[in-house]
């Protein structure tokens, strides 16, 4: 396809044309940067995910309580939320620690990593790989709940509203939402002010007036709640660790500051250390403030999960007036605001941290690979794909996933205490004592949690995460061991050097099952690879079609001989393999290349109509030595358009083909750069004169080096949004230091001869800006 100029314009494919529907424009890797964010910023945008866990974790504990310790539940709340808040005290003041010492993204994968070993730090990338799933579906079940608390109407659709968030959160991310800025700050202050005002006027009420009771006994809906003496027939060793491990859950998010390190200003570690700490005295204040009111209220919770208990404890504080109308629906929205940010947060560390532990060779490449926007798309779409299967399979109950949220947490604090343990036993600067019982307690206490969620939570869906937290971690080592099996075969020429010479013999096959111009164009290109032996083969599964190829290929008196080869079995791809290891054995040191004639139809209707077999069969011939497989496609598409214009189904063609013109509109004669204002002095690419000395500016698209003779020559190709030109730099005359992505000013003469583009030769010029990094460590 040409255009009006007779460039060859490429149309993009159907996937291109959906993606810039639903995406957007693409961005280029110039545009990936990273916004520092000022602490008070920071705060906000990467704490949701612990600050908003007081919206459940005070509920958690009375739903494990209620229907053991009857009433007693409300006197037992508050010692099980200290016990809590001294757990939060231990591993804030370890990831403090985290923080200082380890001032690049990773959190407790990386600390575990640079102590332990990759291997280990496995088993820090599964629990915080689980706990980023698991995040999803809780923060956003969750603020389902805070959503149908305000308005029970919804309640019959609060998991289609739950599936629905998850999917318009993935498809934010998929266009590139950053977490970064006040637009994730908003929600988590809109939060911290209402609840911060729910504490302090349910204080003042209750000192001086008292605040209403609920009777969780009556109130249809509750929990149940246990009669009798629940303190001393209710509540077991086993209820009160489960009831600890209920609450245990809110704890998540407190590792968020340390994964993302990088994003604050400079001193980074100190900065991130004052936020880290100002989030731990916000999730304790409001743990605290929410489980005291709900003591003094006997706030319960529902079995249909909603209302929650903080919106009871909203309720009682405020009133039913206009003006307590207006404030418990802004708690409630705060809520629902905060918690689906907290969802959000899973979006940015998961695909992140999978990328980083894709880097180490411990999961699929793919992950590691930035996507249409910019964003890891794998890792997103992985993400949202797990967490939506989690949410179907609990049917978005809150109380279903509380068993399996907070083992990969606290494994991960207990990977970071231990880690931090060991860093000051290697390192042991002033005052790495004290350091390291600080560190080594949160490593001792997490992982007690862990043993008691695994342990009292076991049959409430705790086994899940207990068989598959080992499994998860023995397919990364087992991926990994088969990265490093890859890499040493292919690694094998440093110690191993493979004789780089020519095959002594070069042999050709063209597979054929037909005559026509795919078939000649394949012939063609056969041709030009001046093969020692040129032979097309056709493999015989019907008698009666192979003679009449045979009968077609010599009325054309195509010159290329013909072998017929029997295929009974209609096993091609085998067949295949056969002749082509017949051919490679025949004679020492040969090579055999494949060509298979691919017929490229309309994108939808013609994977309906035709098979892929060349793929098929290219796949197979790959896996014998000395033997290469190669496609030469034939586009009869663009023609079928040309001859028949006016049949329907070309109409409709044409009418795709406007869509693509605009989809493509800012892509036709664009340099994929962005180019910084020049100077007077600098000019275009197209406005250089042959024979005349001047300055321009470009980006380096191709870098290449070219032996001519004895000489080596660096081929250089810069380009502007006007054009480009090859430039050409001789052995000792510089251009070494240039790579792909540069922006260059470069100065010299250019020079033209008949139709041949113009061209510079061994010009000055200096590197005004480097390409950008792709990859950020992050995790």
């Amino acid at each position: 396809m040409t255009t009006s100029a007779g460039k060859l314009r490429i149309p993009p494919s159907l996937g291109d044309i959906a993606k810039r529907v639903f995406l957007g424009k693409p961005l280029i890797t110039e545009e990936l940067t990273s916004e520092k964010l000022s602490n008070t910023v920071a705060l906000g945008a990467l704490s949701p995910d612990a600050i908003s866990s007081t919206a459940y974790g005070p509920e958690q504990i009375l739903v494990e309580l209620l229907p053991h310790a009857g009433l007693a539940a409300f006197a037992l709340l508050l010692p099980i939320t200290g016990v809590i808040l001294l757990i939060l005290a231990l591993v804030a003041a370890s990831y403090r620690q985290v923080v200082m010492a380890y001032t690049r993204a990773g959190g407790s994968y990386i600390v575990a990593r640079d102590n332990f070993g990759p291997r280990v730090a496995q088993i820090a990338a599964a629990a915080l790989l689980i706990d980023y799933v698991v995040t999803v579906a809780v923060q956003a079940a969750a603020g389902t709940v805070a959503v149908v608390s305000a308005i029970p109407a919804l309640g019959p659709y609060d998991m289609y509203i739950t599936l629905g968030v998850v999917l318009i959160i993935c498809y934010l991310n998929l266009r590139g939402l950053r977490e970064a800025g006040w637009q994730f700050a908003v929600p988590t202050y809109f939060f911290v002010i209402m609840i911060g005002l729910m504490i302090v006027v349910g204080v003042i009420r209750e000192i001086f007036w008292g605040l209403p009771t609920y009777d969780p006994e009556h109130i249809a809906g509750a929990v149940p709640v246990h009669s009798g003496n629940g303190l001393v027939m209710g509540a077991t060793v086993l209820v009160l660790l489960r009831a600890f491990a209920n609450g245990g859950s809110s704890l998540t998010g407190v590792e968020a500051i340390s994964n993302t390190v990088d994003v604050f200003r400079k001193p980074q570690g100190r900065n991130a250390r004052r936020v880290l700490t100002a989030m731990a005295t916000i999730l304790g204040l409001s743990l605290a403030g929410v489980a005291y009111l709900a003591h003094v209220t006997h706030a319960a919770p529902f079995v249909a999960e909603y209302p929650s208990v903080l919106s009871q404890v909203a309720r009682a504080v405020f009133g039913n007036g206009v003006i307590g109308d207006i404030l418990y629906f802004l708690v409630q929205a705060s809520s629902a605001a905060i918690l689906f940010t907290g969802a959000n947060t899973s979006f940015n560390g998961f695909p992140a941290l999978a990328s980083f532990v894709a880097e180490d060779r411990f999961l699929p490449r793919q992950l590691m690979k930035r996507g249409y926007r910019l964003v890891f798309s794998n890792g997103i779409i992985t993400l949202t794909a797990l967490s939506l299967a989690l949410l179907v399979a609990v049917r978005g109950s809150v109380n279903a996933l509380i068993p399996v949220f907070a083992i990969g947490v606290f494994t991960g604090f207990s990977m970071a205490g231990y880690g931090m343990t060991k860093h000051h036993l290697t390192h042991r600067e002033p005052g790495w004592q004290r350091r390291l019982v600080i560190n080594l307690s949160a490593g001792i206490g997490s992982t007690v949690v862990v043993g008691i969620f695994a342990v009292a939570k076991f049959t409430e869906g705790a086994w899940l995460v207990v068989v598959l937290f080992p499994l998860l971690v023995f397919v990364l080592i087992r991926l990994n061991k088969e990265y490093r099996a890859e890499a040493a075969i292919l690694e094998m020429f440093r110690t191993d050097r493979p004789e780089l010479v020519k095959y002594a013999r070069h042999k050709v096959f063209i597979l054929v099952n037909s005559v026509d111009l795919a078939v000649i164009e394949a012939l063609r290109y056969g041709k030009g690879l001046r093969a020692d032996e040129l032979t097309a083969v056709h493999f015989m599964v019907d008698a009666a079609h192979a003679a009449q190829l045979r009968k077609r290929w010599d009325h054309f008196e195509l010159d290329t001989p013909l072998r017929v080869v029997d295929c009974p079995d209609r096993r091609i791809n085998r067949a295949a393999q056969l002749l082509v290891a017949k051919a490679r054995d025949e004679q020492p040191h040969t090579n055999v290349t494949v060509l298979l004639p691919r017929r490229t139809y309309a994108p939808l209707l013609g994977r309906l109509l035709h098979d892929r077999s060349a793929d098929k069969i290219a796949r197979a011939i790959s896996l014998i030595p000395d033997a290469a497989a190669t496609i030469v496609p034939y586009d009869v598409e663009s023609r079928i358009k040309e001859a028949y214009p006016d049949v329907f189904e070309h109409r409709v063609a044409r009418e795709i083909d406007k869509v693509e013109a605009w989809v493509s509109q800012d892509d036709q004669e664009v340099d994929a750069y962005e180019h910084p204002v020049r100077p007077p002095s600098v000019i275009t690419v197209a406005g250089l004169i042959p024979g005349q000395r001047a300055t321009f500016e470009g980006r380096v698209n191709e870098v290449e080096d070219v032996s001519k003779g004895r000489r080596t020559l660096r081929e250089v190709v810069v380009a502007d949004n006007s054009g480009e030109i090859t430039v050409t730099f001789r052995s000792g005359h510089g251009g070494a230091d240039i790579q792909p992505g540069q922006l260059l000013r470069i100065t010299g003469k250019a020079r033209q001869s008949g139709k041949r583009p113009m061209w510079m030769v061994d010009p000055a010029y200096h590197v005004v800006e480097e390409p950008a990094q792709t990859h950020e460590e992050s995790s």
